[in-house]
Formats: C-alpha cells, structure tokens, sequence
C-alpha cells in the first residue's frame, strides 16, 4: 500500500486528527490564551453560504477556550491560518516537497493538486518557511570536529548584467558538519573576508578544523580556528595525498543536489527568496535517507516547523512581497 494512501492525505477529518496529534502531543493548546487542555469541542459547525456552498461547509477540528471562550483549530499561528485549501491537500503538498530530493516545482504541484497556480506557489513557499531553522542554532564542529566550508554561484543578481566571471551572479555560502552530516547555508551579497569572518565564527566552533579550498577569502579567517586546511582545485587537488580526510567533496555533493534541484526542477529563482529555497534543501540534506531519517518522518518533521511561521502575501508595509507574522 502506497503512503499517500493513509487516510489523513484524503480525509479532512482525518487530516486535522494527524495534525493535531503533532502540533498538540503535550496537550491541546489555545492560540490565544496559551491554556493547555482546556477548551471543548464544537461539533456541527458549518462555514457562513455561500453562492458554491449554499449549505456552508463542516468546520472540522474547531474548539472553544473555556478560559478566553475564543474559538480556533489546529490551523491558527501556522502556515495553514486562513488558508482556503483544504488540510489534507496541504498534508500531500508537504510529503511531496520533504520527500523529492531534488524538489517540487509549482507547476507540478498544481498540476497534482489540481488547484491554481498562484495557490501551489505560495503554499511551496509556506512549506519552505517552516523548513527554515529558527532561534539558537548549534555551531559546527564543536569537539574539534571538521567543517567543510565553500560558496556556489547561481543565477543572477537583481539589476547586474551579464559579465565574465561570476561577480553578476547570486552568491551562496554553505558549511558541512561532518560528524553530525548537517549543513547550513546563508545567502551573502559578496564573497570577500569581512563578510564571511562573522559568518564562520556565529556558527563554526573555535576548536573546529576548517576544510576549503584555495581561495584567499578564506586564510585569514581560516585563523581563527585551531586548524584550517585546504586543497588547491586550480592545480587539480581534490584530496590531500598526504591525508585523505583533507577535501571539501562533502559540500561539492551538497551543491551538486542543489544546483541540479535549481536549475532542473526550478529553472528560475528571484535573491528575495533563495534564502527560502536554501532552508528546503538543507531541510532535506540534513534529514536526508543515510542519516535513518524515511520520508514520512521528514514530512512529519516538517509539520513540527509550522508554528509562528505564517507567511502572508502583502507585508506590512503594503508593498508587494511576503510578509511574516510570527
């Protein structure tokens, strides 16, 4: 039996019950009150007619504080709130987005789904949001271990013009953990000594031995850890004879994924929101088959990210754009 057979990815009953034993497994809590376990539910409800509904349609999951006697359903502070697809169509979203190694386009999305364009692109979006790491995140390396660090160029920055080399192009800074098999990746405007200096020292350890290639960027920030190696890949070094640990093929695997996810599935993608499409492919590497982690597990993972990261579509300032409410 395939997995996206399993009731909750058909059944919006069904659908709300799963999300609901993730988002509430210590307890059901009000959004709005933060009251744990103490509200009830209301059955029979329906949505306000409508001219395609004239009946209205059954509010499933919905709840009443006793303390606040405000309603809400699992959907409320997530990337679901006020969102007019049904959950269980969100649900074969997400499985489709955490478990493609290489990614879900929008167009293909939408074709599955069988809904509008502009609703598959915005809900991929949505996903990516939750995927993205927040708070305090562990530095790399801890224990003297070793982190593999390089940047990628991809597309074009907004407003360049085409030119040699690749100052025109979209600039990407990545580290791997080898031990933990972990990767970050951060979006940078140049790629030059005082911009990655605070880069590698927020997020790699002192003690950690720095991996990289032969690019000068990296030597004097190479100092501030207790080892810093490199292999020259304009000579053709790939390892160090002397010492097979010595490579940075770790990250180049990385990139090869991302690079072939962007310009295979994707094709296109505007700076403003690389840093997204970065969160879902770090997202998927670092919950990825070869560390135990299964595609049903990564997508429940995921659900696990929704809350506080609601992404709507005109910010604050009524521009056009994203903006967040957290």
């Amino acid at each position: 039996m395939s997995i996206l057979s399993k009731p909750y990815f058909h059944d919006e009953a069904s659908a709300f019950a799963h999300v609901e034993s993730i988002l509430w497994a210590q307890g059901r809590v009000c959004p709005h009150c933060g009251t744990v376990d103490n509200s009830y539910a209301l059955k029979g409800v329906r949505s306000k007619p409508s001219q395609k509904n004239p009946e209205g349609v059954e509010r499933h999951g919905l709840y009443k504080c006793s303390d606040c006697r405000k309603q809400f359903t699992v959907r409320k502070g997530t990337i679901f709130e006020e969102s007019h697809l049904p959950l269980h169509k969100w649900l074969q979203a997400v499985y489709l987005l955490c478990s493609s190694k290489k990614g879900f386009s929008a167009h293909q999305m939408h074709r599955v789904l069988e809904v509008q364009y502009k609703t598959a692109w915005f809900l991929c979006h949505r996903i990516r949001e939750a995927m993205r790491s927040g708070g305090d995140l562990d530095v790399f390396g801890a224990g003297g271990g070793s982190v593999e660090v390089d940047e990628t160029y991809i597309g074009r920055e907004p407003g360049s013009t085409k030119q040699r080399g690749s100052g025109h192009k979209m600039k990407v800074l990545s580290l791997v953990d080898r031990n933990t098999g972990q990767a970050r990746s951060i979006v940078v405007d140049r790629v030059d000594k005082p911009t990655i200096m605070p880069i590698l020292q927020a997020n790699i350890s002192k003690e950690a031995r720095l991996l990289t290639d032969e690019a000068g960027v990296y030597r004097k920030p190479g100092l501030k850890f207790s080892d810093h190696q490199t292999v020259n890949h304009k000579a053709n070094e790939y390892v160090r004879l002397t010492d097979r640990e010595i490579h940075t093929n770790t990250i180049e695997g990385y990139f090869s994924v991302f690079k072939r996810g962007m310009k295979g599935v994707y094709q296109h993608c505007s700076k403003k929101h690389l840093h997204r499409y970065m969160a879902e492919f770090d997202y998927r590497y670092n919950k990825r088959s070869a560390l135990g982690i299964e595609d049903g597990e990564r997508a429940t993972e995921a659900l696990r990210g929704v809350v506080g990261k609601r992404l709507t579509y005109r910010r604050a300032d009524g521009k056009s754009g994203f903006g967040t409410t957290a």
